[in-house]
């Protein structure tokens, strides 16, 4: 059943292509007066105090200086968000861990998009703290939704036994998938930051230090489940892919630098006012010159942009990016 947001965006949809419509038996030269079209719109919410957990710039505007084509690529790629990715989790195995004086399980979960080969899978670890803590954040947005999700409790003793570890995996395996059965959980900020935020930590934790090859690879697979856990919400992802595109840059990879950025500057196109969107425009600049590509058309928004705002300290892509999860 599709949301209010998907009929919306199909309502939009067919606007653009009555625009198209006429834009395409418009002489040359009057297509070349022609004014830019003017699309907004405003998408109401189910139940907005819980949406804004995760989905607060979901329902957003197309920028109105967008020309006609733009407009059709911005709804096109909108449109792709209202699919809903089912995901699939699974706990196959455990390891003891001994660190020091402490010892705990830790959980191995692959986490499946359903219909997909194996290459689309993601893997992690959590331990029973872990999804303790997940637990007690969660109650307090949802109590009323966790009524009657039951949490695996702590033993007293036995917690190391083949028996009590058997349960427990089965146990934390329906936990998860009775969270990601519902809609404002999955969504939540708090739901996704337990699947990914431990490896951007680490992973950004590399890149302060100079561990760009670390980093890449950690950040590499953190994206895939990121963009499967908030295609409601795209621009969530920008600072990641920013972190690639710095990561490359740093490797001497101008070209998978640049692949990235224009998988970031495509989810920041009516999004001018984000804290990424100034400093990304001027590391493409960069790389677009270095590979030989258009860089007159990024140098043009960005000197639009400047006109628009007064002047500000900006922040380059890196220096933004090592100031991300600092904790």
């Amino acid at each position: 059943m599709e949301d209010a947001h998907c009929t919306a965006e199909r309502g939009l949809l067919e606007a653009v292509s009555r625009i198209t419509m006429f834009s395409t038996t418009a002489s040359p030269d009057e297509e070349q007066n022609q004014p830019k079209a003017e699309i907004s719109c405003q998408v109401s919410k189910e139940n907005p105090k819980k949406d804004d957990l995760q989905d607060s710039n979901a329902s957003l505007s197309p920028n109105s200086s967008m020309t006609t084509k733009e407009l059709q690529e911005y709804w096109r790629n909108e449109k792709s968000q209202c699919i809903q990715v089912k995901l699939l989790f699974e706990i196959p195995s455990t390891r003891i861990v001994e660190h020091h004086l402490s010892k705990y399980v830790m959980y191995k979960i692959i986490i499946l998009q359903t219909g997909s080969f194996d290459s689309n899978k993601s893997v992690i670890e959590r331990r029973y703290s872990d999804f303790e803590k997940l637990h007690r954040n969660l109650l307090e947005d949802f109590s009323e939704e966790l009524e009657d999700v039951t949490f695996p409790k702590k033993a007293l003793t036995g917690n190391f036994t083949e028996e009590i570890i058997n349960e427990r995996k089965l146990a934390f395996k329906d936990y998860l998938r009775r969270l990601y059965s519902m809609k404002y959980i999955r969504r939540s900020k708090k739901f996704i930051d337990f699947l990914t935020k431990p490896e951007l930590q680490e992973a950004y934790g590399c890149l302060r230090g100079g561990h760009y090859t670390k980093a890449l690879e950690i950040l590499l697979e953190v994206i895939g489940l990121q963009e499967r856990l908030t295609r409601g919400n795209p621009v969530s992802i920008v600072p990641t892919l920013c972190a690639i595109v710095v990561c490359h840059k740093d490797l001497d990879n101008p070209a998978s630098a640049f692949e990235y950025g224009e998988k970031a500057l495509s989810r920041l196109r009516v999004h001018n006012s984000h804290r990424y969107y100034i400093p990304l425009l001027e590391a493409m600049i960069t790389l677009a010159y270095e590979l030989g590509k258009d860089f007159l058309s990024l140098q043009e928004k960005l000197e639009e942009w400047k006109a628009k705002k007064d002047p500000v300290r900006v922040f380059t892509l890196k220096e933004l990016a090592v100031r991300e999860y600092v904790q």
